[in-house]
Formats: C-alpha cells, structure tokens, sequence
C-alpha cells in the first residue's frame, strides 16, 4: 500500500470516527486529503476506500440523520471500532515482552517496539521476565525476508533467482507466496509457483538479489484449508541425506557447532578441539561456520572448506 492511500485511510478512518452524525459523500471529499477534485473520480476511489476498510474490519455504517433530506452519508460507531479494556496478568506480560525481544534485532523489531509501546500506554508494563538471563533472538533468512514478508502481508506475486539444492545454475522464480514459515532455525516461503503451476517451497538463504514485486496487493488468493507449516514439514521429509565434516574448534568456542557434534577430540596442548559434525544443507552450514571467523577451521571436505573461505573473503571485501 503507497504512503499516500494509507495516508488518505487513515485520515477518513479519523474524520468519520470524529463525526457524530453521517457524513455525505461530498463532505467526506471535502473533509478528507488526497481525494481528487473530479466527484466522478472521487467516487470511484471512494467506493474502493471503502471496500478496503471493511476488508480491514473496521465497521463502516451507512444511515440517514434523523429530520434530514440528505442522501444516505457514512460513520464509524466508537463504540464498534474501539476495543474493550485489555487486561493481562503479569505472566502474560512478560511472555509478550519476551517475545518482543526475539525481533527486537530482527526484520519486525519497528513492529514489536510498538507493540510494547501500546501497551504501556495502556498501563501494562511489558518488559519486566522472571529470567532476566535470558536473551533470545531470531534472525530473518536475510534480505530476502522483509519483501517476502509484505508480499504475504499484501497478497502480492513476486520474482527471485534461487538456486536449488543440488543444482549449480540459479533459477528465477514466479511465485504466488502463502506464508513465510521458520522451521530448526531456517526460513522458508510456501506458495503458487506460476511456471509450475503447483504448491513449490523455497528456503529463503538460497534466494539471491532482490525480490520484486510483480502485482498489485490483493492478486493473490491463498487456497482455502492452506497449511504452510505441513507444507514446510512434508517439504523438509524429501531433504538431502546428511553429511559430515571435520573442524578444528578453538577450545571455549564455536558452542553454536559443538551442538551439532557426532564426535569431539580435545587437543588441551594447542588450544583446539577436532569436532566431527553432520550437516545437510552446504550453504546455511557454511554460512554458519563463516561466522565464527577464526575460531573454526574446516579440515574437511574440501568443497565445505572452500565455501566457507568464499564467505570469509566476501565478507573481507
């Protein structure tokens, strides 16, 4: 949605919720910014601004004054639009708190600070956890999370490059997406791919460049009864097999890798521990490595190794 339509809501969501009486057509275009001068033109915008706010659940009345010649006008009832006192026991404060610190380094932490925001101006005091030691975060699958994200939001198609596991030439993608769904850690996009005609997921670390959006909001309709996260779970089931590596571990690093350990040889003398570990997707694995900098060194397989060393001189450059 353009900042000048949500302005232009926004400002007729004031106006009738202000007015206590119904407004006719041509007061509201004179009340309200951003209308076109034409009342034809007007009209038409005007019955989509409507549409648009009933689909968004605010409860736009039609009526007649009482004692008025007038043609029917519009109003919004305060007391159907505004919500009732929300009152949260301090459990659950805290647990919305907690789950506002998750994005508060990720792509939807403008969101949850807002969150907390309204609720303090309720009075609710969200930040305060019963286990202060604990500091989650959740990362968003890189760049490619935030349009994929609005395109779920706003129903829209869009286009990317993707490069599936086990291929060597990316691909570019048209997709109707569904959902956008987090499974062990991995991002995942669930939707109509137009070329193939059917249900396709995508895991979001290996989209490269932009994603565009190629429709308007609204042009993509999710199926009745759709399950992204079953659709994410069946997808996973057809995963390549799993593979092993062998690292050298600085000793008190690299916690996030030792997890994934099948084996751990600890060399107190140089300071390293040699840690085989399993893996199945080359690419997050890699990724994932790299981000330990010095502290990790892949012994093998040569094709980890040199994928990981990419990394580190992208990331060098």
């Amino acid at each position: 949605m353009s900042r000048r339509k949500t302005e232009r809501l926004l400002s007729l969501v004031v106006c009738l919720l202000s007015a206590r009486r119904y407004l006719t057509a041509a007061q509201i275009r004179d009340a309200v910014p951003g209308y076109p001068e034409s009342f034809d033109a007007f009209k038409r915008m005007f019955e989509r601004d409507k549409d648009e706010l009933r689909e968004l659940g605010i409860p736009l009345e039609t009526g007649m004054n009482p004692g008025s010649d007038e043609e029917p006008g519009y109003r919004i009832s305060r007391q159907a639009y505004e919500l009732p006192e929300i009152r949260l026991e301090p459990d659950e404060a805290a647990v919305l708190g907690l789950a506002a610190r998750v994005w508060r380094r990720a792509e939807l932490a403008g969101a949850a600070e807002g969150a907390l925001l309204k609720l303090r101006a309720a009075g609710i005091e969200a930040e305060d956890i019963s286990q202060p030691g604990i500091e989650p975060r959740l990362q968003t699958g890189g760049a490619a999370f935030g349009p994929l994200w609005e395109a779920v939001r706003d129903r829209r198609p869009v286009t990317f490059v993707h490069l599936a596991a086990g291929r060597s030439t990316p691909q570019r993608r048209r997709l109707e997406p569904w959902g956008v769904v987090n499974r062990r850690g991995h991002w995942y996009v669930v939707g109509l791919d137009r070329d193939r005609g059917e249900q396709r997921v995508f895991r979001l670390s290996r989209i490269s460049g932009p994603v565009s959006f190629t429709g308007p909001a609204g042009s993509v309709t999710v199926p009745p009864g759709t399950d992204v996260r079953a659709a994410v779970r069946t997808w996973g089931a057809g995963s390549p097999p799993p593979r092993t590596c062998i690292l050298r571990i600085r000793a008190g690093a690299g916690h996030g890798l030792r997890r994934h350990a099948l084996s751990i040889r600890p060399d107190p003398e140089r300071g390293w521990d040699q840690v085989e570990a399993s893996y199945s997707d080359a690419g997050w694995w890699s990724e994932h490595i790299a981000s330990f900098g010095a502290d990790v060194v892949v012994l093998e397989p040569t094709d980890l190794r040199d994928a990981v060393i990419g990394r580190l001189k992208g990331a060098l450059a």
